[in-house]
């Protein structure tokens, strides 16, 4: 199991608030809020290690019913566990010990009561026995649920995606960010003209009865409950190979509609340029043993651990490559094996992930084109809210332009205030390499980061993640007999505020300095006539004061 340590913490939390957050006036978070994104008594009191999600899922009627078994250890001892499932879906039976046991549903939410406490270290299984018509999604994969579409042809195309919203929109789990099972089985029946595609290393096939047949799919390494999926279509598979620097080949599967495959042998062919540049920033694909793959979906994309969702029409960029194959690849670094421990700190997966996408842009070409990248989402930063959010409330700001680009800017001033390329990389490999498959909070890569890069980034990080205003570099030149004298700070809401900052003038080509929030003053060689700041390599506005 990937579980958070922080557990003490988060029962404070609940206690605390999820009865006062329904009690204060105008609070946008309710107690189903708490339900869903804290780690209460009953759901801190054990950590799930694996689940066996097995369902039949009928495209014409858009249902589906089956069962997932859940594998768990008693942190202390129990007799009551909480579990999610969206209350359109129906129980019908929950087994302990393959006896019926009670439960109680409270919204998205339920209870199981054990007749008996489950002792403290003991391993326990229970199946859920559940079935209906899951929500569909509106607008996927930004609005949660199913996707049920057909191709060209008029056969069924099938999809889900649920991030933010949670996994337990179609299947019953412990749905929280901290506590990832070790590994997980799907079986999946479907109607036999079609083919389901899931997660991780295909098992087998099974021809059933009645004119379905069954799909088994297995994970080996931890994974998000959100990044569990299923695809169903008529998909054509193709295969290739990728050779990492030491030698070991890693499978490459593609599954596409037929109508698209001469075009997606094409455009897949980026995949391994791709995974090289990411070995080089990062190490080796994560998730070696369960195998690379793209599912095309009819949606943009997701990125459903190595069954990565791609909707993206087989188009590139003007940068030269296509954004969904990258982006969400690079999800699989950042997001699923290194994972946030709460809805509140996604910036994590996007922001890394959304920088990763400018590095590759630097990889295909180079650092300008890098630059340039990045200059094109600098537009769309809003500053409305803070980039990290409240904890303990399945925060749904995942989808705000500023994880990504305010995020990705963030990490791009850092590499400048650093400047030094050899220590920034080092960095970036170094607290991915001590992360990766672990679940981390916002103070471990703050922390890790400074430590590793020998710079105090806690305050840029503490600007850019807390606070909405843009960080304002006030300025003044002086100019008297002869000599320049440049004034400058930083005007900061953080004291301490420390990102660097690269200027130019019509005398020197390029100079950095690092500006505090009280004035510091620097002498100018010569008598510059201009004066300009990196606004390229630094996200900030600038005032010149008198």
């Amino acid at each position: 199991m990937r579980t958070s340590l922080k557990i003490l913490f988060y029962i404070c939390f609940f206690t605390l608030t999820s009865s006062a957050l329904d009690a204060q006036t105008g609070s946008p978070f309710t107690r189903a809020d708490s339900l869903r994104g804290s780690l209460n008594q009953y759901r801190s009191n054990f950590n799930v290690h694996f689940y066996h999600l097995n369902l039949r899922i009928d495209p014409a009627a858009q249902r589906i019913k089956g069962s997932n078994e859940i594998h768990f250890k008693a942190l202390e001892d129990i007799q009551t566990i909480q579990l999610d499932l969206f209350d359109n879906l129906v129980i019908d039976s929950i087994l302990y010990q393959q006896q019926p046991t009670k439960f109680r549903r409270e919204g998205n939410a339920f209870f199981v009561d054990f007749n008996k406490a489950i002792q403290k270290d003991a391993l326990a299984v229970l199946t859920v026995y559940y079935g209906g018509k899951p929500l569909i999604a509106e607008r996927p994969p930004w609005d949660g649920g199913f996707v049920w579409k057909k191709d060209i042809t008029g056969k069924a195309w099938v999809g889900v995606a649920c991030e933010g919203l949670g996994a337990s929109v179609w299947w019953p789990n412990k749905d929280h960010l901290s506590d990832e099972p070790d590994s997980m089985r799907m079986t999946f029946q479907v109607p036999d003209h079609l083919m389901a595609v899931s997660n991780g290393q295909y098992l087998e096939k099974k021809q059933l009865n009645a004119g379905y047949a069954q799909y088994d799919w297995k994970v080996t390494y931890p994974i998000n409950n959100y990044n569990v999926t299923v695809n169903i279509a008529d998909y054509a598979n193709f295969s290739d190979t990728y050779t990492s620097s030491d030698g070991e080949e890693l499978q490459l599967n593609y599954y596409v509609l037929p109508a698209n495959l001469e075009k997606a042998r094409i455009q897949f062919e980026q995949v391994k340029p791709m995974l090289q540049c990411y070995e080089k920033l990062y190490g080796k694909y994560p998730f070696w043993n369960d195998g690379y793959a793209l599912v095309e979906t009819s949606y943009w994309g997701m990125e459903h651990q190595s069954a990565i969702a791609y909707g993206n029409n087989y188009v590139n960029n003007e940068f030269g490559f296509d954004f969904i194959i990258v982006h969400e690849s690079g999800h699989e670094y950042w997001g699923n094996s290194i994972s946030a421990e709460d809805h509140a700190e996604m910036w994590i997966h996007e922001s890394f992930t959304t920088y990763t996408d400018a590095l590759f842009a630097e990889c295909l070409h180079d650092f300008d084109t890098s630059v340039r990248y990045l200059l094109t989402q600098k537009s769309k930063i809003a500053n409305k809210e803070p980039v990290l959010g409240p904890k303990g409330v399945n925060y749904q700001g995942w989808n705000d332009s500023d994880m990504y680009y305010k995020g990705a800017w963030m990490l791009h001033s850092m590499r400048n205030t650093i400047n030094n390329d050899e220590i920034w990389f080092k960095t970036l490999r170094a607290l991915y390499q001590q992360f990766k498959y672990k679940i981390v909070t916002t103070e471990d890569i703050v922390s890790t980061m400074s430590a590793i890069s020998g710079y105090k980034l806690k305050p840029v990080f503490a600007h850019f993640l807390n606070h909405t205003a843009v960080p304002q570099l006030e300025y003044r030149l002086k100019t008297q007999n002869k000599i320049s004298v440049l004034e400058y700070r930083w005007n900061s809401p953080v004291k301490d505020f420390n990102m660097g900052m690269i200027f130019t003038t019509d005398k020197i080509s390029s100079q950095i300095i690092y500006p505090k929030t009280k004035w510091q003053k620097l002498t100018l060689s010569g008598n510059p006539s201009t004066l300009a700041f990196a606004h390229d390599q630094f996200y900030f506005e600038t005032k010149e004061v008198k």
